[in-house]
């Protein structure tokens, strides 16, 4: 069977892997002249920035694709365990160091708020029972009938899914400081911890379970590693040419033109693109959409934009940790301003991401490289990034150099920023949203896009929009899915 599959972010290329191995003839498109989506690679003098996700939790999931074909993923990719996962920085600039060594994770509870530490012990045996049922249980299995999500309710409600992240932390722990600390995962995959279901608590047990690890030579290598496979069993790869349409028979999908009008024929079409930019501007029609489907497109909320900045430095920082965490002075406030207000605030939340810090190969002898990553309200917002994109770097500048960078302004020798206009107009993701559709219980498992679409026969979603939503064990885990039913 020839199967199509659009895009090719970590769930696109899993997808083609899964297909492959199952015996279709895959076709891989990418519009851009490098392969990776969000996980696409800048190389600007001698500096090696990772477009996206820095994060690797549950690696299984990426050596599992190497291993379907008989292969050793340590022939391909190098992934490295992260001692400190994240350095938390709060307001009074104090630290935490956040690991898997749970003796040190108690002892630095306990120097914050004594009374905290058995409400720790507690809120991590709670999320393993919401990861056991969420992620082992439920993050593959498909969602695409309505018994299906009936029959796991009473579960769901029984691990107080109908809670906010921020909300079930809370409810063990009694420090504002921890209560951030602890809540902030939702973050991660585009949600306000205010509003995310406490389903995607998992991740703090997730991350326990396998460690933080981080990819040598960067993410682009984990591509890299499967460019390489898929060349080997054969799939073939389209780069730097764009679908503009996907042709469908009625209701059936009959294949995909690209840009330069070229019509590829095939019954099975797999997006790795954002589904509602799928559904509104690459199938003419739309005739078949359901009053029910169209309701449920247009109640979407989506997630947060990002401003990224990312600059390479003359000196190195060596007390920058691998992956940092500041918080702002107000946290709900601020995250009702990203989220709900839809409106630029000064008091900025940010994380760093230093690779260099283990990587040296990433920037140049004796220099250093960084990108840092701030949650902004999405263009439903209407911002003008044209002139606040240089306010912001201005503002993420001086805030580094308050906090934890000194001199940081006269020590960049190259940057350049992305703000939500890249992840509308270069990765056609719906208001420029970082992570598709944010992670509310109303917009979980069935409540998602499908990853069988509602509306054509033929056509099918891995990544961020899907089941089971944002983040690589996400997106890969939405390719497993695919796996059951195709």
């Amino acid at each position: 069977m020839n199967s199509v599959v659009i895009g090719s972010g970590f769930g696109g290329i899993a997808a083609a892997l899964r297909l492959k191995a199952k015996g279709h003839d895959v076709t891989l498109i990418e519009k851009h002249p490098d392969l990776g989506g969000r996980a696409r690679v800048f190389k600007r003098n001698g500096f090696i920035y990772d477009g996206g996700p820095t994060v690797i939790t549950a690696p299984y999931l990426i050596n599992e694709l190497f291993e379907l074909f008989k292969k050793d993923p340590k022939d391909y990719i190098k992934l490295s365990p992260l001692k400190i996962w994240y350095q938390f920085i709060f307001e009074d600039k104090t630290k935490f160091n956040y690991s898997g060594n749970e003796i040190d994770m108690k002892k630095q509870i306990e120097e914050i708020s004594k009374e905290d530490v058995k409400g720790y012990e507690k809120l991590v045996n709670f999320t393993k029972k919401i990861f056991d049922k969420g992620f082992t249980e439920l993050a593959d299995v498909p969602f695409d009938r309505p018994f299906v999500m009936m029959q796991q309710l009473p579960a769901l409600f029984k691990l107080k899914s109908y809670k906010s992240v921020y909300s079930l932390v809370s409810s063990f722990i009694k420090n504002e400081k921890l209560r951030r600390m602890l809540s902030m995962h939702p973050l991660l995959v585009g949600g306000n911890p205010f509003t995310t279901t406490s389903i995607y608590g998992l991740i703090l047990y997730l991350e326990k379970k396998w460690g933080i690890h981080y990819s040598m030579g960067g993410t682009g290598n984990i591509i890299k590693g499967f460019e390489k496979l898929m060349n080997e069993v054969g799939i073939e790869i389209i780069k730097g040419k764009e679908v503009t349409k996907i042709n469908t028979n009625k209701n059936k999908i009959s294949g995909v033109q690209l840009d330069d009008n070229n019509i590829i024929e095939s019954h099975n079409v797999i997006c790795n693109a954002d589904p509602p930019a799928v559904y509104e501007k690459m199938i003419s029609g739309n005739t078949n959409n359901s009053f029910l489907f169209k309701w449920k497109k247009n109640r979407m909320e989506y997630s947060m934009g990002l401003f990224v900045y990312y600059f390479g430095t003359r000196k190195t920082y060596n007390d920058v940790e691998h992956h940092t965490i500041k918080f702002g002075s107000k946290y709900k406030e601020h995250l009702d301003d990203i989220f709900n207000k839809k409106k630029l605030n000064t008091d900025i939340s940010y994380y760093l991401h230093r690779p260099s810090a283990t990587d040296k190969s990433m920037a140049p002898n004796g220099k250093d490289c960084f990108y840092v990553l701030v949650p902004v309200p999405n263009n439903q917002s209407n911002i003008n990034w044209e002139i606040e994109g240089e306010k912001m770097k201005n503002l993420v500048i001086n805030k580094m150099e308050n906090d934890l960078m000194p001199n940081l302004r006269e020590n960049i020798v190259e940057d350049f920023y992305l703000t939500p206009d890249y992840f509308e107009k270069d990765l056609n993701t719906k208001h420029g949203s970082g992570f598709s559709i944010q992670p509310k219980f109303s917009q979980s498992a069935y409540f998602r896009f499908h990853n069988k679409s509602e509306v054509y026969d033929g056509l099918y979603f891995v990544g961020a929009g899907t089941h089971p939503g944002a983040g690589v064990p996400g997106v890969l885990s939405s390719a497993k899915v695919l796996d059951k039913i195709i």
